[in-house]
């Protein structure tokens, strides 16, 4: 991670990843959230909203009192100070993969808030971008279609993405981060931890 000018980062279980994210954000800091199973299982969210952090999240309206709309958290995590994210895959490469419905989450990863902190369990991390790009496929896509009752799409109702073509897929942008731009190494921080997490 380091060499694509990333910052690298170990935790060796959940609670350590906690700790570690939370010494990485800013008490003042307003936070955009990427939708991840990840980031909820780590503990971080109820911890950060105690210590006084604004989130901006658009799938929990209660986390972000100043502004529950769903719209508008949508395009304030774009600004935010820090967006906390999971990721589908990393490769040993030290590449990230995210893939996305309407970029929520991958837009604000590569332009806008000044921090990026992506946290993934040791279950995200493959060889090669194909073996990333098959993890979203086999594993990441049916997991999330159901997991948001997305009941329609052939993905929730099989073990795998079918290459749909209906207007509600979630498989609508693929980024692949190689490295980060030279005018700001170490804005994204990939913390790595020694557990599974998230799908």
């Amino acid at each position: 991670m380091r060499s694509n000018r990333f910052d690298g980062r170990y935790a060796k279980d959940r609670q350590e990843a906690c700790d570690l994210v939370l010494s990485l954000i800013p008490q003042e800091a307003t936070i955009g959230l990427g939708d991840s199973v990840t980031i909820e299982e780590i503990g971080v969210l109820p911890r950060l909203k105690e210590r006084g952090n604004v989130l901006y999240e658009r799938y929990r309206p209660g986390l972000t009192p100043p502004v529950p709309d769903d719209e508008k958290n949508k395009y304030l995590a774009l600004t935010s100070d820090v967006f906390l994210t999971g990721v589908n895959a990393v490769t040993t490469g030290g590449q990230l993969i995210f893939v996305d419905g309407a970029g929520t989450r991958a837009g604000p990863v590569v332009f806008g808030p000044k921090r990026v902190i992506v946290v993934a369990g040791v279950n995200k991390i493959v060889r090669t971008l194909e073996e990333g790009l098959a993890r979203v496929r086999h594993v990441a896509a049916p997991l999330n279609a159901r997991r948001h009752k997305m009941t329609e799409l052939p993905c929730a109702r099989g073990s795998e993405c079918l290459d749909c073509d209906r207007p509600d897929k979630i498989c609508c942008a693929t980024v692949i981060l190689e490295h980060c731009w030279h005018k700001f190494p170490g804005r994204i921080s990939v913390v790595l931890v020694g557990e599974r997490l998230g799908f």
